[in-house]
């Protein structure tokens, strides 16, 4: 089953200098058919104005990874973390018992980025921050794992505590790749650009796939693509 979810369709909100789309239930936005996906609660499209961003703000028992697709977003939080991420790159803030952070484009262009929330398997743990460059030709032609808490996935992602897996991938037109998903697991696929295939199914920049009760993925780019999901039990 592939459920498409066109961008234009989705939930959203403009705040002057925060422009965002929600896949699911978020903030005043409300759907009770698209409350999660599996331990996917989050996954919101955001385009933040240069010179501007969140303000400190709290957060707790949820893992917040944040796929910055351009520009760049500086992170600073109660905890002495700080840093910046770029383009193509990724970040993972593990809330635990609770942190305070902030997320500002200290850019003179805008910054659009994917923030994805996903349940803990546990509550309770330590907070904690990390950023990584996963450069974009690391992973041409084939899904990277960038975040994970799945055993045996490899050691240089990001780890995160759930049973859960982020990889990105990028395509150039005319070429294809494959994404095997296990027994009962969940994946929601959105192409960050371009334009892509799966199993027959077309989505375009900003559109939402959700996938359930298929084992082999085929994924072929119309254009040059690039592509970010979240396999989840």
């Amino acid at each position: 089953m592939i459920e498409l979810r066109p961008y234009e369709q989705l939930g959203g909100a403009h705040h002057g200098w925060l422009e965002t789309r929600h896949h699911f239930s978020f903030a005043e936005y409300y759907d009770p058919a698209r409350m999660h996906w599996g331990r996917l609660r989050v996954w919101n499209d955001d385009i933040i104005a240069a010179q501007s961003g969140f303000p400190p703000h709290p957060h707790r028992d949820m893992e917040i990874i944040t796929y910055v697709r351009s520009g760049a977003i500086t992170h600073v939080d109660n905890l002495g973390n700080q840093g910046r991420t770029v383009a193509g790159d990724v970040q993972v803030m593990s809330a635990g018992t609770g942190i305070t952070h902030g997320e500002y484009n200290l850019e003179d262009q805008e910054t659009r980025l994917f923030q994805i929330w996903i349940m803990p398997d546990q509550k309770g743990l330590p907070p904690s921050w990390g950023t990584r460059q996963f450069p974009r030709g690391d992973r041409a032609g084939a899904f990277v794992t960038l975040a994970s808490g799945i055993d045996g996935d490899e050691d240089e992602a990001l780890r995160i505590h759930a049973d859960a897996r982020v990889a990105a991938a990028t395509l150039n037109r005319g070429q294809a790749t494959e994404y095997f998903m296990a027994s009962g697991r969940r994946v929601y696929m959105v192409p960050a650009r371009g334009r892509i295939e799966v199993n027959g199914v077309t989505a375009n920049a900003g559109d939402g796939l959700a996938i359930r009760d298929e084992r082999l993925l085929r994924v072929s780019a119309g254009e040059d693509s690039e592509i970010v999901l979240v396999d989840v039990a």
